[in-house]
């Protein structure tokens, strides 16, 4: 072949490459409760993990192309010997994950706040499996690493009056300096999350401010020596959607950069979204992407410091991915990956052998308004219109429950369930919000397979379920304003999940769920 043919083989193979990028993008780019979203690039692959806080397993990984399709690929903290939640509260657990990758190794390091403090594992693989864990100290939270050029490598992380940072040794997790504080607030004084980048010879330090909530933002100062001192960007904060209390986006925030294989930066980083002026953030804080430029050697959001659900912009050529499917019918050996469980599981609260096709969980004393944990396995509510749906199996006796909850926390969320109410089995729902319970029987003596069903649209929860003819029954309604973060005080988002509980003993009956369905209808 010619070397003419052959260039032109090549420039129909980049025009091709080029023409499948679009000009614009939606938001959030991983939807549902991922919040503190940190990114590495290899090559022309694409990881980011997310907090998970109260939930295992821990800390989710993420897989894409593209910037833009992201699929879940595994889970950093897979073993109770790498993530004890014994003692996490609603919103414990791990906090605010940092992702990296150095000479063939990826780490991973982040707070587990109810148990040990900081600490990093590491992996050849990122879908795993990851070490046990390094445990560097306990102080504060939002830990990061920085492997600068010369070798050394820099621990940093939120301080009691700024950030705070040391070089470290990578291999024992020993601090090889005092931590100094190199940069205190920028726009306020509650600074986390820092990052540090070395670009064009600038240490780059990024940092969230503003706390969590409305306030939030990112602001950026650099220096020449990576311990500082640290000048602040004219031109902070980086970004900040408190500026109209009626935007749809709110809460910006927390966010990590990368530079793709094109040349091209973008900053990720967590956001809310709501459907109305004074409506709450149910779904949690999600994964957003905002494209950066340069300015003066320093970066800047394009057009305005702003966070947007619709992004005009040019992409990297799209490289879609096989999401989960959307009914699971439990015939796998393993859960999916999509599914979660509250805290550590207990030993025999779960199993997929025991009854073929079916997931099957054994509810233990405590019960869904408890600080303990029920049996419990769920998934994030990912779209603002949705339909869930489960075939449950269950015949309870005495204080035993099972259903479909949409959770929060144990102080906040819905229960469609099956109990016995004076010796005969009915279907109840129930609303818990902070310390009030309200609770409705809504079908009486129910068959002994029914289908659970929880619509859901931006302001509501309708629930359903099949009455002994197998017809589907309107049951009633809740509203997800009162299971918004802001109003339960929450990190978290709200999942959909199948429960059990003894309400005070073990449960004897086994509740047997044939399937699960999550049908998306409006991102």
């Amino acid at each position: 072949m010619g070397r003419r043919k052959i260039l032109g083989w090549l420039l129909l193979f980049l025009f091709t490459l080029a023409g499948n990028a679009q000009q614009s993008y939606r938001n959030p780019v991983i939807s549902g409760f991922n919040p503190d979203p940190s990114i590495c690039r290899v090559g022309e692959d694409y990881y980011l993990v997310t907090s998970s806080f109260e939930y295992f397993p821990g800390v989710p990984v993420y897989h894409s192309r593209d910037l833009i399709h992201w699929k879940c690929i595994g889970y950093c903290l897979t073993r109770k010997s790498q993530l004890n939640l014994d003692n996490a509260w609603p919103s414990g657990g791990i906090f605010a994950p940092t992702l990296r990758y150095h000479k063939g190794t990826f780490y991973m390091i982040t707070t587990n706040v109810s148990d040990r403090g900081n600490f990093y594992v590491t992996a050849k693989n990122p879908a795993g499996p990851w070490s046990e864990p390094v445990y560097v100290d306990k102080e504060f939270f939002d830990p990061s690493l920085f492997f600068d050029d010369d070798g050394t490598v820099y621990y940093h992380r939120r301080g009691d009056s700024g950030t705070v940072m040391a070089p470290i040794d990578i291999k024992t997790g020993k601090l090889l300096a005092p931590l100094k504080t190199v940069l205190r607030g920028i726009k306020c004084s509650d600074q986390e999350g820092p990052h540090l980048y070395k670009i064009n010879g600038w240490y780059y330090l990024m940092v969230a401010e503003g706390g969590t909530r409305f306030g939030h933002m990112e602001c950026i100062a650099r220096s020449k020596h990576p311990m500082g001192p640290y000048e602040p960007s004219p031109y902070n904060p980086l970004i900040a959607n408190h500026g109209n209390s009626a935007d749809k986006v709110r809460s910006a925030g927390h966010g990590d950069l990368v530079q793709d294989h094109q040349g091209n930066w973008w900053m990720v980083h967590l956001a809310t979204r709501h459907h109305t002026y004074d409506a709450m953030s149910h779904l949690g804080r999600e994964t957003f992407l905002t494209p950066v430029e340069w300015k003066d050697g320093w970066p800047v959001l394009r057009d305005v410091s702003r966070a947007a659900i619709e992004v005009v912009t040019k992409t990297l050529p799209l490289v879609e991915v096989d999401n989960e499917p959307q009914k699971d019918d439990f015939s796998s050996p393993s859960l999916a990956l999509c599914w979660n469980f509250l805290r550590n599981p207990a030993e025999g609260s779960w199993t997929l052998k025991e009854r073929k096709n079916f997931l099957r969980l054994y509810g233990n004393a405590n019960a869904t308004n408890s600080y303990a944990s029920v049996a419990f396995v769920g998934r994030r509510q990912q779209h603002m219109k949705c339909e869930v749906s489960t075939a449950l199996e269950f015949s309870p006796s005495a204080k035993e429950e099972a259903g479909l909850t949409v959770w929060l926390n144990y102080r906040y969320h819905y229960d469609l369930g099956v109990v016995l109410r004076n010796g005969k089995p009915v279907v109840i729902l129930r609303k818990t919000i902070g310390d009030i319970t309200v609770e409705e029987v809504v079908m009486e003596e129910p068959s002994s397979r029914i289908e659970l069903v929880v619509k859901a649209a931006p302001d509501k929860y309708e629930f359903y379920c099949t009455d002994h003819t197998h017809q589907l029954r309107y049951l009633g309604n809740a509203l997800t304003q009162l299971l918004g973060t802001e109003i339960a005080g929450s990190f978290t988002g709200v999942y959909f999940a199948m429960y059990a509980s003894g309400n005070g003993q073990p449960c004897k009956t086994p509740a047997d769920f044939d399937w699960f369905e999550y049908k998306a209808e409006e991102k």
